[in-house]
């Protein structure tokens, strides 16, 4: 058997599926793409993760909407953070240029334009669907590890929602937490101490300063109500499409501690409230964060433990989690070995570095007996990549050189009249845009303080009322003593006394 057949036969081996997959494209073998023999993923594997990874401009975000599009058609939804807004195409149909066609020629798939079902969100004031959390639902644990609080902080925080939840008084916004800081540390310092012990004011003034600090990076408009349901990322249109919500993140590309909350906060809240899944046929929702390294440079080593447990524990609930990134080494050893599907786009190599780094990713996928995986990732065009994936056995797949199929729906973004079309049609924007401020800590504790603050008043109104007459000066007070010694009736016998043995004399 020649080369090509070999190959042949063990990628079709290697991609074959009894359960429902996907086609991400057609295999590639010297720089040739052979028709017919299909990098298929199975259905059943995609809640084990995976990474897309290669340098700007060789057709990441392209795959990522590829994926999204055979994950629809096969009624998944998909939650995509869009860091850099060029994903909200798939809303509209592609147009077929000549070079898909001629793609599509090469390795034997069809090609029909199509759009898919979309949702517009936003962590910000961006039109779209708003989404929100209370700072009682993301518990005392959690929003410590985002703030980086050391054990003592994290331990004030544990007594902060105790106090808070012993005296019905809800943390929603970040002013509620604020308060009641200040609120501990001032009118109710003998309260806390009495109840819950002794707290130091240098502490409360560090975790307000942190707190100060997520505020001044859009956490204000991030914490609150209405509080986003997970069911509504699950929504499936009447014709059988998984719905595509897209985050739309391109304004707060600098303020990496409020994605890192938000991503955080929402596969803790997904992990929470979703039953056990086991082994599923599909998966029940696929996330795809792009631009992972924002998330990875800046978290704290907590943090990052936070994002590798959370990572390993929620397959089981049929969630797929897919992280895009520049560089493979820009992920964490310990998020990276949970990935079970890499694909991997062109990697440039114009310093030591590079070089360094290539070989590095290269060590990190299985050995091909048909590539030179260092040689290769320098040399793949826009929209190749090699590919690894787990099998429905949980073996992982030989690594395959793949042309990928190009995107179904429209390659560009948005206008502001389609996204504006999309938001009006919107029933989630209708049932987020308002915003509640119901009574929580703050306002219970401000309404405490103002009614200690008038019953002092009223105490002091009803004391004894001072007498008018003025105070009696000090010369006053001296003559009174000497008047009062000069009259009494020893001073005068005493006076006597002395008279009456002078006269004798």
């Amino acid at each position: 058997m020649n080369k090509k057949d070999s190959f042949i036969q063990d990628i079709n081996n290697g991609y074959s599926s009894k359960g429902d997959s996907i086609i991400l494209g057609g295999a590639i073998l010297d720089g040739e793409a052979i028709a017919d023999v299909f990098v298929k993923i199975p259905l059943k594997t995609l809640n084990r993760h995976g990474l897309i990874a290669g340098a700007t401009g060789t057709g990441k975000t392209k795959t990522i909407q590829v994926f999204s599009e055979q994950l629809s058609n096969a009624g998944i939804p998909v939650l995509m953070m869009d860091i850099k807004g060029d994903f909200s195409g798939i809303a509209k149909e592609g147009n077929e240029e000549d070079f898909i066609t001629e793609r599509h020629a090469k390795i034997n798939i069809p090609y029909n334009v199509s759009a898919f079902p979309v949702e517009l969100m936003s962590l910000s004031k961006q039109n779209g669907v708003r989404l929100r959390a209370t700072v009682s639902e993301f518990g005392p644990v959690l929003f410590s590890r985002i703030l980086d609080l050391n054990d003592t902080q994290a331990g004030v925080i544990a007594v902060i929602f105790k106090y808070c939840d012993d005296k019905k008084m809800p943390l929603l916004d970040l002013k509620d937490i604020k308060k009641v800081i200040n609120y501990i540390t001032e009118e109710g310092k003998e309260e806390i101490e009495e109840s819950y012990g002794k707290i130091s004011t240098s502490t409360t003034g560090t975790i307000l300063r942190k707190i100060i600090e997520l505020e001044q990076q859009g956490g204000d408009l991030f914490f609150g109500e209405l509080s986003f349901e997970i069911d509504d990322l699950m929504r499936i249109d009447e014709d059988g499409k998984g719905y595509v919500n897209i985050i739309r993140l391109t304004d707060i590309q600098d303020k990496p501690k409020l994605f890192s909350t938000f991503m955080l906060s929402l596969l803790a809240e997904i992990y929470q409230q979703m039953p056990e899944k086991g082994d599923a046929d599909q998966p029940e929702l696929v996330i795809f964060i792009d631009e992972a390294h924002l998330i990875f440079s800046e978290a704290s080593k907590v943090l990052l433990e936070q994002i590798e447990t959370i990572v390993k524990l929620i397959r089981s609930k049929g969630i797929g989690v897919y992280f895009i990134t520049q560089n493979p080494m820009d992920v964490p050893s310990g998020v990276l070995a949970q990935l079970g599907l890499k694909i991997q786009h062109a990697l440039r190599a114009f310093t030591a570095n590079d070089r360094q780094a290539i070989k590095k990713t290269a060590d990190n996928y299985p050995t091909s007996d048909y590539y030179k995986t260092d040689e290769l990732l320098t040399s793949l065009g826009i929209g190749e990549a090699l590919v690894t994936a787990l099998n429905e056995k949980g073996v992982p797949t030989p690594l395959v050189a793949t042309m990928m199929r190009a995107p179904q729906s429209r390659m560009d973004v948005l206008t502001s009249d389609e996204i504006e079309d999309i938001n009006s049609k919107s029933k989630l924007v209708k049932k987020y845009s308002e915003e509640v401020d119901r009574e929580s800590a703050y306002e219970i504790l401000n309404k405490k303080i103002e009614e200690a603050t008038q019953a002092a008043a009223e105490q002091e109104e009803q004391a004894p009322a001072k007498s008018s007459k003025s105070e009696p000066s000090t010369t006053e007070v001296v003559t009174k003593s000497v008047l009062k010694v000069v009259t009494s009736a020893t001073f005068i016998r005493g006076v006597f006394g002395v008279l009456s043995k002078f006269l004798k004399k």
